[in-house]
């Protein structure tokens, strides 16, 4: 059998975040009490077990740790942990913890890509990386909340509760797989009365990116709420590329400036493919809007006729547009819908239960699962993109969902010493003969 390399086992992967949750730890500075019985870290990986082997809730974890007995045992063996907590205990110990704890973790991940050279079949126009961003829900409850919550108040005078993220990920057109960098939390910070939102969450996640890739060259692409001039400045402040959706509705001056050009000043070209008949149009140096006359963007538009269907998309970008590079730039645009389509929705109909609630907590609990359950969506593509093993696992189960159930069954049977060993044992799995009993 072909060998997988040593860094993208799953073991090593998650030694390297076992690592970097420690660092997470050590940063924001919370020491575990030496009279409890279960530490952070502990706690951490517990939670991180949970979405590995895509228990459906805590309780079923709960149920499952006190009437499996050799699961304690594969849990202590692959993920390194010295005590199990129960549900209870893991809830307490991961709601007093930062939001921020995982993103070393994160960025580990990240690093390991990028040294081993996985990452150059990523690059796309001009030797960037396209890192798509969008927001999505992870609570909403009519009852429960918490200081961190935002709030809808409804016109019946009820009011909803809810947490959300922004997430992020590394995409590509050709490439199947995605890579998420840690979401950026949607939520109140002590002592807010408004709601926090999307825009100022990007600003913030800007702003950590760098932090942790100062010198990754990268291009975003998003939704039209982030075509806007405060959100371009930002972008090109902290040398960032950019293709983001642009509405009519949006931006009438910029489409009247774009339509009245005409042929000349705005030149267009046509194919088409199976009765598929593409347009391609672009402008460059355009004036965003009248308020932002100084904020200069090149459009591009992309028109897909078929039958009697015509679909339309307008783009913003700062990425100079010439027939030679517009058809990438469209891909590139299109692109952005793998967060939707390869990230949250992988994460609400494969397995993981992105929408069910794992728990809210009083602090940060619902927000610290929705980074572990990413994290272990991480762990996951690097598989489905790297190992050997997983790939031959995941062919004879048939799909993902079957893998994840015969994954949990024989760690109720057997003990695995390692990840490896359980692939190896789930593409040949043992025979068991059970002798008759005679009555």
């Amino acid at each position: 059998m072909e060998q997988t390399r040593k860094h993208f086992s799953q073991d090593y992967l998650l030694e390297e975040v076992r690592k970097s949750f420690s660092t997470g730890l050590k940063r924001e500075q919370v020491e575990d009490s030496k009279k409890a019985a279960f530490s952070n870290l502990d706690c951490l990986m517990a939670g991180l077990s949970v979405f590995t082997f895509k228990y459906p809730s805590l309780l079923q974890f709960d149920h499952d740790r006190t009437q499996k007995k050799t699961l304690i045992q594969n849990l202590k063996n692959l993920f390194k942990i010295e005590n199990v907590p129960c549900d209870t205990q893991m809830r307490t110990r991961l709601d007093t913890l930062s939001p921020d704890v995982s993103r070393p973790a994160f960025q580990r991940l990240f690093t390991l890509l990028q040294r081993a050279k996985v990452l150059e079949h990523f690059k796309f126009i001009d030797g960037n990386y396209l890192i798509s961003l969008d927001g999505t829900g992870i609570f909403s409850s009519s009852t429960i909340h918490c200081q961190n919550c935002c709030v809808k108040e409804h016109r019946n005078g009820t009011k909803t509760y809810y947490h959300q993220v922004l997430g992020a990920a590394l995409v590509h057109p050709e490439q199947s797989v995605v890579f998420p960098f840690a979401a950026e939390p949607i939520i109140k910070s002590d002592g807010q009365e408004k709601n926090d939102c999307e825009r100022n969450a990007a600003k913030r996640w800007i702003k950590d990116f760098r932090k942790e890739h100062p010198h990754l060259q990268a291009t975003i692409v998003a939704d039209g709420l982030s075509s806007n001039a405060p959100f371009i400045l930002e972008l090109l402040q902290n040398h960032l590329n950019f293709i983001l959706v642009a509405k009519e509705a949006d931006h009438k001056f910029l489409f009247d400036w774009f339509n009245c050009a005409g042929q000349e000043g705005a030149p267009f070209f046509e194919t088409k493919e199976k009765n598929v008949l593409k347009t391609y149009q672009y402008m460059n140096d355009v004036p965003l809007n009248d308020s932002h006359f100084d904020v200069r963007v090149n459009v591009v538009r992309y028109t897909v006729t078929e039958k009697s269907s015509t679909r339309t998309w307008v783009w913003v970008t700062n990425l100079s547009v010439s027939p030679k590079n517009i058809k990438d730039i469209v891909k590139g645009g299109l692109a952005r819908w793998k967060i939707e389509n390869e990230t949250f929705n992988t994460l609400k109909n494969q397995g993981y239960q992105f929408e069910r609630n794992f728990g809210h907590g009083d602090q940060n609990l619902s927000t610290i699962f929705a980074q572990l359950m990413l994290l272990a969506f991480f762990v996951d593509q690097c598989l489905q993109h790297l190992n050997k093993r997983f790939q031959q696992a995941r062919v004879k189960s048939g799909s993902l969902r079957s893998l994840w159930q015969t994954m949990l069954s024989f760690l109720y049977l057997l003990e695995i010493p390692n990840f490896e060993t359980l692939y190896e044992t789930l593409i040949d799995p043992p025979v068991f003969k059970i002798n008759a009993v005679s009555r």
